[in-house]
């Protein structure tokens, strides 16, 4: 077998991933501490074609030199808007009719491989803070709370790793007819 070459991947520039269809998610980064992870996520963000990346609270911004070691370059094809507190993003987002969804272990939370995502919805996922969570502010108003079944000794994944598994599920429950 045969690894391939970068020019046989058949990639979208920049200019046709702007204009091409996007799963109808929003990614809500509520206080992301760490640099390298928000470009990590920028990065995972891109590889699923999520519409758009919330930067809420202390989130760095791009362009910034640390964002760009695991983005990649994905800060220029992902389109993105900064709040500075969560809640703002969360507001608008509803007024838009996006279905708000924490990332979280919470009381009555729905197990990731339960959530059934409905074609026609469009979804803000919300990925807290590193060692604090979502924020308690904004779980007061979530629609839902998904959490990611473990089953091994540790509390929680990385964000880029939840965030990873969290886009790859609502990829294959929105667009299955893509694999």
């Amino acid at each position: 077998m045969r690894k391939l070459k970068l020019d046989e991947l058949n990639r979208a520039s920049v200019s046709e991933f702007k204009g091409q269809d996007k799963l109808p998610i929003v990614v809500v980064l509520d206080n992301v501490r760490s640099m390298h992870n928000v470009g990590s996520i920028f990065r995972t963000c891109d590889g699923f074609a999520v519409e758009q990346v919330c930067l809420c609270g202390i989130t760095s911004q791009p362009p910034h030199r640390e964002i760009e070691k695991t983005a990649l370059g994905a800060t220029q094809s992902i389109n993105w808007i900064y709040y500075a507190e969560p809640v703002q993003a969360i507001e608008q987002l509803r007024k838009e009719g996006y279905m708000i969804i924490a990332i979280e272990q919470a009381e009555n939370s729905i197990m990731l491989n339960d959530f059934e995502a409905g074609k026609g919805k469009k979804y803000a996922l919300i990925f807290g803070n590193e060692v604090n969570g979502v924020s308690d502010e904004v779980m007061q108003m979530i629609d839902a709370c998904i959490e990611i079944p473990q089953f091994g000794t540790k509390h929680s994944f990385n964000i880029v790793v939840s965030a990873g598994i969290v886009l790859w599920d609502f990829y294959c429950k929105l667009v299955p007819s893509n694999l």
